[in-house]
């Protein structure tokens, strides 16, 4: 089961559940488009793996099975310096 992480691990935006921004890789790290065009290169900066859209959960099963609230942050120096920018 996906856990559907609430936030881009680079920047910290926001990337609700039904999000079309949300990209995952095979590890569930998740980040927006914006930040894996812009900053990342396509390539995930934790595990070195591709990007893919993050499917969106139909809204019935979020309530049996709800999004993760837990906000993860990458500590890579090139997503830290794009949540000073």
């Amino acid at each position: 089961m996906l856990e559907l992480r609430p936030n881009c691990e680079c920047c910290d935006k926001d990337l609700p559940p039904d999000s079309r921004q949300a990209m995952i890789c095979t590890f569930e790290c998740t980040f927006c488009v914006d930040c894996v065009d812009n900053v990342l290169g396509g390539k995930c900066p934790n595990c070195g793996g591709e990007f893919v859209p993050r499917p969106i959960r139909p809204a019935e099963m979020l309530v049996k099975y709800p999004p993760s609230e837990k906000r993860v942050l990458s500590s890579k120096s090139n997503c830290v310096e794009a949540r000073v920018a």
